[in-house]
């Protein structure tokens, strides 16, 4: 069980540097991809101001605070969200409930790669020709895009170290960044309050057909990203619990609204003014401070776009946990570099992200290019989870209301997703492309893994307790030297105590290995987080022994600490023999060595006649990812453990009989 995160100040102070980074910062940047979409800051006209930020007011109230804070908060997994935990809780009612969880997954760590980019190349762009004292800083876009690279290296390096520590100044530093925000907005209200009626929906929707739109619905793919963040909102309530959520969201909502409303009102003052003549597009946040607050805001912004970014990476590692523990992912090595539970470092996610983060912010260059580019992936991401959430809401009510729920937000979610595809000829092909090899990836995993299940299911399946009796045997048999005292297994053992064959084979056939116990271990996930637990049967013996170890999928999988305390409960219990040690270090140590063999097939013995080809392909593929990524010793935290590794075939055809035309036997034994 997760422990229940409890309202405190300090807990409130945690959820805003935790769950905000990502929408904290979207008034850097969305208000620059509108000006873009007017074709340039002449353009614009108080109408399309007004609409503008009505739109981004009722996006946030639609799809952030009813979809996400409301709705989707209600469907907590024990306290965790996001996409994968919310699969986790429907993923019984139908198996086609993968594809969209999927697909959801894949796009949603495809689009994180753009989120660092723009919000640190947003945030030092403000640098740009700023005079600090002595030290003025160039106008080249250059310069940025180094500083932007060492603020994205440096950030990416410390990950392996932990961040728990400097996780402790987010929060301070959030809680000033959104009063910052929603005081400079507050101060240029005044100048035109007619900005206030962007809070009537009338403005938004009259906007979307107003012929000062020049791009029409395509507008909605600049204002879709005031509310990229919500996704990110919702997996990381598991972080700091739901009712922080709910009593920080309105001093968020209310300070980003405050913020839009400033700059939409400096824009209304300003558009028309000589110096902004022909100019494509301005930066409204950095624009309507005064050289005084400037720098301020700049280091505030770069602070909180540090921030945002952070949240992202761990929220990445977080993501790819799950779906590991999902079996939608290959193994990882996962390493704790703190005390704190929830913080995991996964080098490999680490550094697939800083690679394509840092390609990112040198193949696009500037943050007016990547907000052409950014948000595309994530309306996907969206879609799937209202898919998701149909479901759930089913669970807990008739499913004609969920089908009105989920039909509502689906189709705005769908109109944001059609008014995005625009992106893709400017850049969004390339969140797509990652998106679609991280699919590629779960698909050849998953879908190779049922496929493989299938097939074995057919034929390479034995019942264990029709063994029992030579595992006995063996056991006592002292004419074979003793292997180990405890043999363990890492094998799915089913219903009706049917095993794969090939573990029997490893134990009889090979060399027979003697042990005083047989152990038959089988991991499942559980769709509870933190869930531990195990049942054992003990096969009416006292040596041979299945093991159903239930761990959540954000348990870690050490399999022999795990081991080692069964083996104890066992013998508080007498259903095994006590395995007092001769020799030891560890003084009244009872619990005897150890050896866990586990096996590591080869795509050898398919049969071709009866696996069509694409399926025989992705049992491949899932049969050399298994073989290329972290071995089973060391996800199962077993490198420092006696490990035997055995190759075997994927399917043990019994051997064919052999007929000869002729033989012949010289010097026969009489």
């Amino acid at each position: 069980m997760t422990p229940k995160k409890k309202i405190s100040l300090m807990g409130l102070l945690i959820t805003l540097g935790i769950v905000y980074g990502d929408i904290g910062t979207s008034p850097l940047y969305v208000m620059n991809a509108v000006i873009a979409d007017a074709g340039h800051v002449s353009a614009l006209s108080p109408d399309y101001i007004i609409g503008s930020i009505s739109l981004i007011f009722w996006t946030l109230m639609l799809l952030t605070t009813i979809k996400y804070v409301i709705l989707a908060m209600r469907a907590d997994n024990n306290g965790e969200g996001g996409i994968f935990a919310l699969y986790a809780l429907v993923r019984k009612r139908g198996a086609w409930l993968a594809i969209p969880a999927l697909i959801g997954g894949a796009a949603l760590l495809a689009d994180g790669t753009l989120t660092p980019a723009v919000t640190v190349t947003s945030a030092v762009e403000g640098l740009k020709n700023q005079t600090f004292g002595p030290f003025q800083f160039s106008g080249s876009q250059m310069v940025v895009l180094i500083i932007t690279t060492v603020v994205l290296l440096a950030l990416f390096l410390i990950q392996r170290f932990g961040t728990a520590k400097i996780g402790n100044a987010f929060g301070p530093v959030m809680l000033i960044w959104f009063t910052f925000l929603g005081v400079v907005g507050l101060m240029h209200i005044g100048g035109h309050w007619e900005i206030l009626k962007a809070l009537s929906p009338k403005y938004a929707v009259e906007i979307l057909f107003s012929p000062v739109n020049k791009v029409g619905i395509f507008l909605l793919g600049s204002i879709f990203l005031a509310t990229t963040g919500a996704e990110a909102l919702y997996s990381d309530m598991g972080h700091v619990g739901k009712y922080n959520i709910y009593l920080t969201w309105p001093f968020v909502y209310v300070t980003l609204m405050l913020n839009y409303f400033g700059q939409g009102a400096w824009l209304i003052t300003h558009y028309q003014d000589a110096a902004y003549a022909g100019v494509e597009t301005i930066n409204p946040f950095y624009e309507m401070l005064g050289s005084g607050l400037r720098p301020v805001a700049i280091v505030l912004a770069t602070l909180a776009a540090i921030i945002a970014s952070q949240a992202l990476i761990t929220g990445s590692y977080t993501l790819v946990h799950e779906a590991i523990s999902l079996k939608f992912l290959p193994r990882m090595g996962i390493t704790h570099p703190s005390t704190a539970r929830s913080q995991i470092y996964i080098a490999g996610v680490n550094w697939f992200l800083c690679l394509v983060t840092l390609s990112v912010v040198w193949f696009f260059r500037t943050s007016k290019a990547m907000e052409a580019a950014y948000g595309l992936a994530i309306t996907v991401t969206m879609l799937m989870t209202t898919l998701l959430l149909f479901e759930f809401l089913s669970l807990h009510g008739s499913r004609l209301r969920a089908g009105l729920i989920a039909g509502f937000f689906g189709g705005i979610e769908s109109i944001f997703l059609l008014a995005s595809l625009v992106k893709f000829m400017h850049g969004g092909y390339i969140t797509l492309i990652i998106m679609l090899l991280i699919l590629a990836l779960m698909i050849v995993w998953f879908f190779g893994n049922k496929i493989r299940e299938r097939y074995q299911d057919q034929s390479e399946y034995v019942q264990l307790n029709d063994y029992v009796d030579q595992l006995t045997a063996l056991a006592k048999d002292d004419t074979i030297p003793l292997f180990t005292t405890n043999l363990v297994y890492l094998t799915k053992v089913k219903a009706n105590y049917r095993l794969k064959r090939t573990v029997l084979y490893s134990i009889l056939d090979k060399q027979p290995k003697r042990a005083s116990v047989y152990w038959f271990v089988t991991m499942n996930e559980t769709d509870k987080p933190y869930e531990m637990r195990y049942t054992v049967d003990m096969l009416h013996t006292r040596n041979v022994i299945s093991v159903q170890l239930y761990l959540g999928f954000r348990c870690s999988q050490h399999v022999n600490v795990y081991m080692r305390q069964i083996v104890n409960d066992l013998m508080v219990a007498q259903a095994i023999s006590p395995q007092k040690q001769r020799y030891t270090t560890v003084d009244k140590r009872i619990v005897g060595d150890f050896r866990f063999v586990i096996m590591r097939e080869r795509a050898q013995g398919m049969p071709t006649e009866t696996i069509p080809a694409w399926q025989r392909h992705l049992i491949g593929g899932r049969l050399w990812l298994q073989n290329v990524t972290t071995s089973p010793a060391n996800w199962y935290g077993l490198a420092f453990s006696d490990v035997v590794e055995e190759t075997v075939p994927l399917f043990i055809h019994q051997p064919r009989e052999v007929y000869f035309t002729d033989h012949k036997i010289f010097n026969p034994r009489a």
